[in-house]
């Protein structure tokens, strides 16, 4: 009964970093837009911002994982926060500077702090209680990072999307720029404040969850990291998988504020397009509570596969219509995006035959695909226009609607699984 109590508490302590990656994350979204006008950019050189983010994935998750099966759950996570807040400090030098580069480095190591969080939150949170469990368990610490998703949009554009609307072919006035710049640094500022707050509460909650924490795998080299990696299928399959869905989540919602804004969409101010974007992460929010509820009765690759199959469904409208109906079916795919990234973690973590550290350090490094479908998608927006765009995103859907239905043949391994069924039944 202790144990138990050790665990909730633990879970909960936990939870509070899936929040605050989301609200750090979903920032980016509003930045994209801003720097556009703030620094006179193309689609492509916006979505910089987005691949100097999430190429941290790419480049921290496997050294991520080595450094968490060596320093344990709780002096990693501290060391992750530290460097998000001098990450913070970065992007005030970055902005101060009127330098777009200083604003690139700064989200390249926030987002390096943020991936350790990852590497060691996302295991620990499956393991954190019940195995038959573990869905539900993921997908509703998942929920909360939705709801950072939702808050970070709002501040984003309440403080970065002020004042830098311009009309085709002008720049910001030279006193715009200026104040632009400036509500980067308040923005950054307040992130660095919030994230001191959280380190200084996982450090009074060490003791819980180093309690509660399941015993990690002994670290191996990086060589032997990846030779791990390419034996699993699985772990190549879903690292597949998290690098479309990432991508595609991640192209749609940075783009959004400049589509909606867009005259063959919406035509509104950017600062407002800007509040619309936060019902796509809304929508994430909501249907990762829905989704905790129904994965009580529906298997999860069953839910999976109808949410990638609507996800390309309104991908497709997109493409195919303009005006209201485009901008309300690109918002409604953050819906259905909502479960896809725990059970992608949580249906790959049963079917991998690489440790849990390794296939949780390597789904980590796949989310790459968040800096590099993002060019892909603002390419064919500069080529064409946003709303033609999400043919990229549509392509990445059908892709996770195959992992789907591959993941509903395969045969698992954890514990508590029911082996005639290929699923745990969570009850």
């Amino acid at each position: 009964m202790e144990r138990n109590k050790s665990a909730t508490a633990a879970f909960a302590a936990v939870t509070t970093l899936f929040f605050a990656w989301g609200f750090i994350t979903s920032i980016v979204d509003p930045l994209v837009a801003a720097v556009k006008n703030i620094f006179d950019l193309s689609n492509v050189e916006a979505q910089l911002s987005t691949f100097a983010f999430f190429i941290a994935y790419g480049v921290i998750s496997i050294p991520g994982a080595l450094l968490v099966s060596r320093l344990r759950a709780v002096p990693s996570i501290i060391l992750a926060i530290g460097m998000m807040v001098a990450a913070c400090l970065i992007m005030l030098a970055g902005a101060d500077a009127a330098a777009y580069v200083g604003v690139l480095i700064g989200l390249f190591v926030i987002a390096s702090g943020i991936t350790i969080l990852q590497v060691a939150a996302n295991p620990l949170t499956a393991a954190l209680g019940p195995p038959e469990q573990s869905h539900f368990r993921l997908t509703f610490s998942q929920a909360f990072n939705s709801f950072g998703t939702v808050l970070g949009p709002l501040l984003g554009a309440s403080l970065l999307l002020r004042g830098v609307d311009v009309k085709p072919g002008e720049t910001l006035t030279p006193a715009a720029r200026t104040a632009a710049l400036g509500s980067i640094n308040t923005s950054f500022l307040l992130i660095a404040v919030l994230l001191a707050v959280l380190a200084l509460f996982i450090w009074v909650m060490r003791r819980r969850i180093t309690e509660a924490a399941p015993p990690l795998a002994v670290a191996h080299g990086f060589v032997a990291t990846m030779q791990q990696v390419f034996a699993s299928r699985w772990a190549l399959f879903g690292g597949l998988a998290i690098f479309v869905y990432v991508g595609a989540e991640v192209s749609i919602g940075s783009q959004m504020a400049l589509f909606l804004g867009s005259r063959p969409i919406w035509d509104i101010p950017l600062q407002q397009a800007g509040f619309y974007v936060s019902l796509y992460w809304g929508g994430a929010m909501i249907g990762r509570f829905i989704g905790s509820a129904l994965l009580t009765r529906v298997k999860a690759y069953h839910l999976f596969a109808v949410n990638s199959a609507v996800a390309a469904l309104l991908c497709l409208v997109v493409v195919l219509t303009r005006g209201v109906p485009a901008g309300w079916a690109a918002l409604a795919i953050g819906l259905f995006n909502s479960v896809m990234f725990p059970l992608i973690f949580s249906l790959t973590l049963e079917r991998s035959t690489a440790n849990t550290e390794v296939t949780s350090g390597f789904l980590c490094m796949s989310i790459i695909g968040g800096a590099l479908v993002p060019l892909l998608v603002g390419r064919i927006a500069d080529m064409t226009d946003y709303a033609t765009a999400l043919l990229a995103p549509m392509v990445c859907y059908i892709i996770l609607f195959l992992f789907a239905l591959a993941a509903a043949r395969a045969p698992t391994h954890a514990a508590g699984v029911d082996l005639d069924e290929g699923e745990p039944t969570i009850h």
